[in-house]
C-alpha cells in the first residue's frame, strides 16, 4: 500500500528532535511520499533544509517542496516575499506553490483592506504558478465563492489540491471542475463532520487525496482526551485512509491505489 501525505508542515520545530525517527515510522506504515508546505517567507530556509534532510535520509518518504505565502498570515507578508518565493521556485525543484488562497475565519481578515491584500497575494502567487507551470495548494476558509471567482478570473488551468476542504458539495464540485482534487484530513475521522462526509460521498474517490496537515488536524482516534492532544505526524495518515474508506464504503487497498494516482495527477508527478 502506497500513501501520499499531500500536505504537511513537517519542517516546523515540533518535529526537530525526532523528525528522522518519525519519517522512518511513516515509511513503515506505507507513507511513500509527502509534501512540505510553505506558509511564511521567514520559514523558507527551514522548509528547504528539511526537504534536503529527507532526501538525504534512507528509508523515509520521498519529500516534495511547495513554497507559498499563507493568507492567514497576511499581515506579515511583504512585496519582497513574493520576490523571494520566485527565487525559491527558480532555484529549487518545487512541485507546487502553496499554501495560498483566502481566509476570513478571523474577524479582522474580513476588513476590506486586509481582505484586499489577501486577494492581491493570491492573484500574484497564481501568476507565479502559471509562469513556472506549477499546480497550487489552496487554503480556503470561509471564502470559497471569492476564491473560486479569482481562479476563474485568472483563468488558472494547472489545478492542484484544495487542502483541508471545509466547503460544501457545490463548492467542491466547482473546484473539481477547475481541475482540483479535494484534500481530506483527519477531520474525516470525526463522525460529527457531516458536511465533509457529504462532500466526499458526493464527489467520489476519483477526486480526492489525503493529508495529515501535521502538526494540525489530529485524527480523533489520536486525541487522547479533551485536555491533551497528541502531536499529529505523517504516521497518522493510515487513520485518514481508514475513515475515508468507511465513509465511501470502499476496500482500503483499492481506495489507497486510487488516492495515490490522484495525488500524482494533482501534482503532475511520475513516481
Amino acid at each position: 500500500m502506497q500513501l501520499f501525505d499531500t500536505h504537511t508542515h513537517f519542517d516546523v520545530a515540533d518535529f526537530d528532535h525526532d523528525r528522522q525517527h518519525l519519517a522512518e515510522q511513516a515509511k513503515r506504515v506505507g507513507v511513500e511520499a509527502l509534501v512540505l508546505i510553505g506558509f511564511l517567507e521567514s520559514r523558507f530556509d527551514e522548509l528547504i533544509q528539511t526537504h534536503q534532510q529527507l532526501l538525504a535520509w534512507e528509508n523515509v518518504p520521498r519529500s516534495y517542496l511547495a513554497p507559498g505565502l499563507h493568507p492567514f498570515y497576511i499581515e506579515q507578508h511583504q512585496t519582497e516575499h513574493l520576490q523571494r518565493l520566485e527565487h525559491v521556485l527558480q532555484q529549487h525543484d518545487c512541485v507546487a506553490v502553496g499554501e495560498i488562497g483566502l481566509d476570513t475565519f478571523l474577524k479582522q481578515h474580513k476588513q476590506p483592506e486586509r481582505f484586499a491584500k489577501q486577494q492581491h497575494y493570491f492573484i500574484e502567487q497564481l501568476a507565479l504558478a502559471t509562469q513556472y507551470q506549477k499546480p497550487v495548494l489552496l487554503h480556503i476558509r470561509k471564502a470559497h465563492a471569492e476564491s473560486i471567482a479569482i481562479l476563474k478570473a485568472q483563468k488558472f488551468k494547472l489545478g492542484g489540491i484544495a487542502h483541508a476542504f471545509s466547503g460544501g458539495v457545490e463548492e467542491a464540485k466547482a473546484l473539481v471542475k477547475l481541475g482540483f482534487k479535494i484534500g481530506v484530513t483527519g477531520q474525516i475521522t470525526n463522525p460529527n463532520a457531516k458536511k465533509l462526509h457529504q462532500v466526499v460521498q458526493a464527489i467520489g474517490s476519483e477526486n480526492l487525496v489525503i493529508e495529515t496537515d501535521c502538526p494540525d488536524m489530529t485524527p480523533l482516534c489520536c486525541q487522547t482526551s479533551t485536555e491533551h492532544r497528541t502531536r499529529n505526524t505523517p504516521v497518522n495518515l493510515p487513520y485518514v485512509l481508514e475513515s475515508l474508506a468507511q465513509t465511501l464504503d470502499q476496500p482500503k487497498l483499492q481506495l489507497a491505489t486510487q488516492l495515490w494516482h490522484n495525488s500524482l495527477a494533482a501534482l503532475q508527478l511520475k513516481f
